[in-house]
C-alpha cells in the first residue's frame, strides 16, 4: 500500500507539501495541488482521516443542519456545497431537523456534540432562541443560509424584494387581480421566507391604487400549490395571474388552470420563484435564485472561517427575473 512519502516522490515534492496539497490547508500552488492529487490518485494513496485529525486537529467534515432534504432547493444547495467542498478535501455530514422538538433535541445536543466536524452551515432553518444558545454553545464555526437568525451570520436572499420584483412585473402587464399562494407562518416573519414573501407581495399590491390582492395558503409544493390555485380560480371573480411562492406550486397552479380548460398566459399568467430546473420546459417565468451557487458560496464563507480564521459577515445573494412564456398581458 503506498504511503505519503511514495506519494512525495512521484510529484518530486516534500512529504509536508504532500500533506498540506491532500488536507487542503497551507499554501501552495494549484499547479502542485492538482500534481501531488493526480500522483495520489495513480497510487491510490488516501489520507487516513483520524491520523489527520491528530495531526491538524481537524475532521476535514463540514455539518450542513437542513429541514428538509426531498425539496429540489434544498437539493441543489447541498449539490453546491457539496462539490466546493470535495475540490478542497472535504467531506459533509447531512444533519436533518425535522419540527419535532425530541428529534431537534437529539441533532443539538448528542450528534453535533460528537466532534465529527470543523464547522457547520445550518441551511434555512428558524432557530429557537434557546436551540441558538446550544448551537452556539459548541463553540464551531457556523454560517447561516437562507432563513435562520440575526444571531448568526447569514447569506440571504432579499425574499421582500424577490416578491415585490415578481409582483411588479404582473402589474406591469396590466394586471390587476392577482392571487398569491404560499405559506404565511404566526407570529413575527422577520426570518420566516413565506412570510417575507407574501410581505413584499402585499407591498407591491399596496403601492397600486386598483389592485386587488388575493391569498391562499399553502405549503411549497407542487400538491399544494394545485389546490390553493383551484381555489382561487374557482372563485366567482378569479385572478388574472397568480404569484407563486416557489417554482414547484407554480407548476402545480399551471396544472389546475389547465384542468380548467385556462391558456396559459392568455387567460391566466403564472409567476414562480427559484429557477427550477424544469422551469424552461413548462415556459415559467420565475424569479431564479441559484440554489448551486448558494451552496457555493456557503461553502467557500464556511472555510474562510474554517482554515483562515476570517470573519463571517451577512451577505445579500443575488437573484434575477426570467421571463418566458408563462405571463403575458391580461385578456380582458
Amino acid at each position: 500500500m503506498a504511503g505519503i512519502d511514495d506519494v512525495a516522490a512521484a510529484a518530486g515534492v516534500s512529504a509536508a507539501t504532500v500533506s498540506r496539497a491532500l488536507s487542503g490547508r497551507g499554501r501552495i500552488s494549484d499547479a502542485t495541488r492538482a500534481r501531488v492529487r493526480a500522483a495520489a490518485a495513480d497510487l491510490g494513496y488516501v489520507v487516513s482521516s483520524a491520523a489527520s485529525t491528530l495531526a491538524t486537529g481537524r475532521t476535514s467534515n463540514i455539518g450542513v443542519v437542513v429541514p428538509l432534504l426531498d425539496r429540489w432547493f434544498y437539493a441543489n444547495v447541498i449539490d453546491g456545497i457539496a462539490e466546493t467542498l470535495a475540490a478542497r478535501g472535504y467531506d459533509v455530514t447531512l444533519y436533518s431537523m425535522s419540527d419535532d422538538p425530541a428529534q431537534r433535541a437529539n441533532v443539538l445536543d448528542v450528534s453535533l456534540r460528537r466532534g465529527r466536524v470543523d464547522g457547520l452551515i445550518v441551511l434555512s432553518l428558524q432557530l429557537a432562541e434557546d436551540e441558538l444558545d446550544r448551537l452556539l454553545a459548541l463553540e464551531l464555526p457556523v454560517v447561516g443560509l437562507g432563513a435562520t437568525s440575526g444571531r448568526l451570520p447569514v447569506l440571504r436572499i432579499d425574499d421582500t424584494a424577490i416578491a415585490r420584483l415578481a409582483t411588479e412585473h404582473l402589474l406591469a402587464l396590466g394586471h390587476r387581480r392577482i392571487a398569491h399562494i404560499g405559506y404565511s407562518r404566526d407570529g413575527d416573519p422577520g426570518f420566516d421566507t413565506p412570510s417575507l414573501r407574501r410581505r413584499g407581495f402585499e407591498a407591491a399590491m399596496a403601492d397600486v391604487g386598483d389592485a386587488t390582492a388575493l391569498f391562499r395558503p399553502a405549503d411549497l409544493t407542487l400538491e399544494d400549490g394545485h389546490r390553493a390555485a383551484g381555489e382561487v380560480l374557482d372563485l366567482d371573480e378569479p385572478p388574472t395571474a397568480i404569484f407563486a411562492a416557489s417554482d414547484e406550486m407554480a407548476f402545480g397552479a399551471i396544472f389546475a388552470a389547465r384542468e380548467r380548460g385556462l391558456d396559459i398566459p392568455h387567460d391566466l399568467s403564472v409567476v414562480g420563484v427559484d429557477g427550477h430546473e424544469m422551469g424552461d420546459f413548462f415556459g415559467l417565468t420565475t424569479v431564479a435564485q441559484f440554489p448551486h451557487a448558494q451552496g457555493e458560496r456557503a461553502a467557500a464563507t464556511i472555510l474562510g472561517v474554517v482554515e483562515d480564521g476570517a470573519d463571517a459577515a451577512d451577505a445579500a445573494l443575488p437573484f434575477e427575473l426570467v421571463v418566458r412564456a408563462s405571463t403575458a398581458a391580461p385578456a380582458h
